[in-house]
């Protein structure tokens, strides 16, 4: 009766249910997963938010199908403050990044295409493609110290119903960002092979440290058709104002087409709502020290971990540039459903398993670095005292 695009089993995994019967007890969970800023105890200029909601203009409704022009000019600001120039009439307004997703997959794939991902990175891309009737085929990041792509890997999985190249700049989780000599090879693979390059830079603004190698927006340069997505959720921390962009970069003529596309594909929903778009411009402004606050806490809880990471330590930090996750390598003496089912059962602390981000090998554990620190610290110290 149902459609195949969706997973014939949708019942819950064994941490979800451990997790689920621990809350009905009333006990309390360490919960280091979550990525949600609005719980992670930060503080927002309430007056500021609501005062950019109030404007008498929300009363208004005048849609248009790439969102209001002052909205796009905002964005475009925002994207010039960071150094790099886009015009508001090459960005389209979205509801969140998972609906540009959407969108793109659309506009570049028949039922039956493919896109290519990164792996390990963001979990839902099977569930975003399969609505759509889209495969996905995964290209490795490896890990030697530093992350990087497999490009012997990435060329391997293109064939022809290869109609795109997805690149997370920031990945999530591993927190690596493209390097310009892996953007120019990208580009040059797009380009001779007639592939659209899909950057999801939404972590963008959350970098640990300068690198001089680091692509940067994939806006800037490049001879393929480049589309860069990102949205207030993480840019200002306000998930639940559901804003969201789609950039378009590449061959004027063939930039064109796709924004005219995508356009129309935008009008047939016409998801975003009137109040943020009216509000977008002052929500980019104030989102200066929500960031650093953000970025404080995110430091504090890395330098907490590594300084309870001594040397006889038997769990391994890898590795991250930019993002808010963490990810430790764990002894191979579990399976990754052992320690998070363990550490849940036993300490009461919550983390994510290595492959619910596709990871190739186990074991890894995923922390969420917004977690208020007293818990944070706290939890690391459980999971290390479990370790034995």
């Amino acid at each position: 009766m149902f459609s195949a695009r969706l997973d014939a089993d949708l019942s819950p995994n064994a941490l979800t249910h451990l997790l689920q019967a621990k809350r009905q007890a009333g006990e309390r969970v360490l919960d280091l997963t979550s990525s949600n800023p609005i719980h992670a105890g930060i503080t927002y200029p309430a007056g500021e938010i609501l005062a950019a909601l109030s404007d008498p203009s929300v009363l208004q409704y005048d849609p248009d199908p790439a969102g209001t022009i002052a909205a796009r000019r905002a964005v475009a600001r925002y994207y010039a403050g960071a150094g790099t120039a886009i015009a508001p009439e090459r960005i389209l307004l979205t509801a969140s990044t998972s609906e540009a997703y959407a969108y793109l997959f659309k506009l570049l794939c028949n039922p039956g295409d493919e896109v290519l991902t990164p792996r390990p990175s963001y979990p839902l891309f099977d569930y975003l493609a399969a609505l759509e009737s889209v495969r996905v085929n995964q290209y490795p990041l490896r890990y030697d110290g530093a992350w990087s792509i497999d490009f012997a890997a990435l060329e391997a999985a293109i064939h022809e119903r290869t109609r795109a190249i997805v690149v997370v700049n920031p990945n999530n989780p591993t927190g690596s960002f493209l390097k310009q000599d892996e953007r120019e090879r990208l580009d040059r693979i797009c380009s001779a092979r007639s592939l659209a390059l899909l950057s999801d830079e939404v972590f963008a603004d959350y970098a640990h440290r300068d690198d001089a190698r680091r692509a940067g927006s994939l806006l800037r340069g490049g001879n393929s058709l480049t589309f860069v997505m990102s949205g207030l959720s993480k840019v200002a921390a306000l998930p639940q104002m559901k804003l969201g962009w789609i950039a378009v970069a590449g061959p004027a003529e063939l930039a064109r087409q796709a924004y005219e596309r995508l356009e129309w594909i935008s009008d047939t929903y016409l998801s975003v709502g009137a109040p943020v778009q009216c509000a977008a411009s002052r929500l980019l402004e104030i989102r200066h020290p929500i960031q650093e606050e953000l970025r404080v806490r995110i430091r504090a809880n890395l330098a907490s971990l590594k300084a309870q990471l001594t040397r006889d330590c038997p769990f391994r930090l890898l590795d991250l540039e930019g993002g808010w996750c963490a990810t430790l390598e764990a002894p191979r003496i579990r399976s990754e459903e052992e320690w998070t089912t363990g550490l849940l059962r036993d300490e009461n602390v919550l983390v994510q398993p290595g492959y619910f981000y596709d990871f190739e090998r186990e074991a890894y554990l995923i922390l969420s670095l917004l977690t208020p620190e007293d818990v944070f610290a706290e939890g690391v110290r459980r999971v290390l005292q479990w370790a034995g």
